[in-house]
């Protein structure tokens, strides 16, 4: 009760959060993951077949890819964390699923063997401007990591880099996933489109959360032709046994 009375996030207080479903490991200081995300996780699961390969970067405590493979397992799932504790801490939460955990900068820790072959790329990058950082909670702003939360002049930076190789590590018709916010999701759609993929963006209001979904283009076929059937039963719903569903109702802006 000090630690938690001292401001400390109750999530590393108990060491753990549900996400999902899921009982997920976090760390003091290793970045906490929120309930939206839960909609970023169920769009890239929909997304997912069994075998697929599915990256995971600025993966946090790996709660995203944990909750992907738990619903479309078994994948060929790689995390990537720029932060040792982190990466230390997805490594927990991923084992069980075989996920292998890189520490790195984005793709650089990544094997050359990927390239091309990445079905779901999904990454929920910091996309709070800097000058807003200090406008958090303190229980975010003090206990987590600030490159887990700063994105930089207008919060897209890192959206930025990871749509600009994005193409060259997704296969043809392979997703590109990010949590966004509402206000920014028109220039997010337009990074995207920047670097050659074919955007379009899913708002949520239950969890006030929005997603950019970017395809690269197949070379026989429309970018959107491969598009999953979202078989879920309503946004605030979850499949049997913690597994994520896809909503079956949801509202697209841009792209």
């Amino acid at each position: 009760m000090e630690r938690r009375a001292a401001g400390l996030p109750l999530e590393h207080v108990l060491g753990w959060a549900e996400f999902c479903g899921l009982r997920i490991a976090v760390d003091p200081g290793v970045f906490v993951p929120r309930r939206r995300t839960e909609f970023l996780a169920r769009h890239a699961a929909a997304f997912t077949r069994p075998g697929a390969v599915v990256l995971d970067l600025c993966c946090g405590s790996g709660a995203v890819g944990a909750a992907v493979a738990d619903a479309r397992g078994p994948v060929a799932l790689h995390a990537v964390d720029i932060d040792p504790a982190a990466a230390r801490c997805a490594r927990r939460n991923l084992a069980a699923a075989g996920g292998q955990v890189h520490e790195g900068d984005l793709y650089e820790p990544l094997p050359a063997a990927l390239r091309g072959r990445v079905d779901v790329l999904v990454a929920n990058a910091p996309y709070v401007p800097t000058d807003a950082v200090g406008l958090l909670p303190p229980e975010a702003r003090l206990h987590e990591p600030r490159a887990a939360l700063d994105g930089g002049a207008d919060g897209l930076d890192i959206q930025r880099r990871v749509a600009h190789a994005a193409a060259a590590w997704l296969r043809p018709g392979g997703r590109l996933l990010v949590e966004t916010s509402r206000g920014q999701a028109a220039r997010t759609v337009d990074i995207f489109a920047r670097n050659g993929l074919v955007p379009r963006a899913a708002t949520s209001d239950e969890l006030n959360a929005t997603v950019v979904i970017g395809a690269r283009p197949a070379v026989d076929q429309r970018p959107d032709a491969e598009e999953p059937p979202l078989t879920g039963h309503g946004e605030g719903r979850r499949a049997r046994h913690g597994r994520v569903q896809t909503p079956d109702h949801e509202r697209h802006v841009g792209g």
